[in-house]
């Protein structure tokens, strides 16, 4: 059994670890907030922009279509860019969104298919460094940037036009995590390239027959590139929502368990310090009744 100093230090002990999952979860809470904020401010541009490049898209079709939209007309090469955190203390947020590509990916080599993969977050690529070592073509540490912009994604989304473009890749699919609430944060998979266009809400307004200038498939030469970009942002910062969400939970479950650790040692404790005493004072009554 510990002498009553040791569970003394192992009380103090788990407090100073419950002081600081308390400061890390109000912590957490506040950044929460923000970064839940610019998630959802994020989605109506996106939505926006899928809207306009469906109403384009329906116009164009045969060899005009642009190569992002309509694709290489082959599923052999697979590039797959899997997104999460820079940190940890999160519970199974990371966790999860690469179990979800690791299922993806295993299952695309089970096909014989080529995979590529590009990883975003330094958990990410520690994660999957082993076991796709020789599949990784680029990694991505976003723990240096404070904020989360168009800047931040333009470099992920080159590399992936890079590849295409190259001819190493066909289909291009982006995992990360859906915020919806702050106990809930769903891993996804999306396809980039080619372009997913299929249940975007049209443009609202009258039916009408437009003239574009220049011509549809120009736009889109335009647009599409950009919507790889505002993609992959979105996902970032939905992201970042999921983690500080995650975080924010973790923290608060340690802080409880902290809590009920510090009374179950000094429950303990006082036992122990009541035998002690209890002992003390026999030994005592019984030298004197010696005496």
């Amino acid at each position: 059994m510990a002498s009553l100093k040791e569970m003394r230090n192992r009380i103090s002990s788990v407090k100073a670890t419950q002081k600081i999952t308390k400061a890390m979860q109000m912590v957490a809470a506040a950044k929460l907030r923000r970064s839940q904020d610019a998630a959802e401010a994020a989605r109506p541009y996106a939505r926006r922009l899928a809207s306009v490049i469906a109403n384009l898209a329906a116009g164009v079709s045969g060899d005009g279509a642009p190569k992002l939209l309509a694709g290489t007309g082959r599923d052999d090469r697979h590039l797959v860019v899997v997104a999460a955190a820079d940190r940890g203390l999160a519970g199974g947020f990371t966790s999860s969104i690469v179990r979800a590509a690791r299922q993806h990916i295993d299952g695309l080599i089970a096909q014989g298919k080529t995979v590529r993969v590009i990883c975003v977050g330094k958990k990410v690529t520690a994660q999957l460094a082993r076991p796709y070592a020789g599949k990784i073509v680029e990694t991505f540490d976003l723990s240096a940037y404070r904020q989360l912009t168009l800047s931040v994604a333009q470099p992920i989304a080159d590399v992936v036009t890079r590849e295409y473009e190259a001819g190493e890749t066909d289909v291009v699919t982006l995992f990360y995590s859906r915020f919806k609430s702050v106990v809930q944060q769903i891993p996804t998979g999306l396809q980039l390239i080619p372009a997913t266009v299929e249940g975007a809400e049209a443009v609202s307004g009258p039916a009408a027959v437009y003239d574009y200038e220049p011509s549809e498939e120009a736009i889109l030469e335009t647009l599409l590139p950009r919507n790889l970009t505002v993609q992959i942002l979105s996902a970032l910062l939905d992201n970042m929502a999921g983690f500080y969400a995650s975080q924010m939970t973790a923290m608060d479950n340690a802080t409880r368990n902290a809590g009920d650790m510090i009374k179950r040692y000094t429950l303990e404790y006082n036992r122990s310090r009541q035998a002690q005493i209890t002992k003390e004072l026999i030994e005592i009554i019984s030298g004197a009744e010696a005496v």
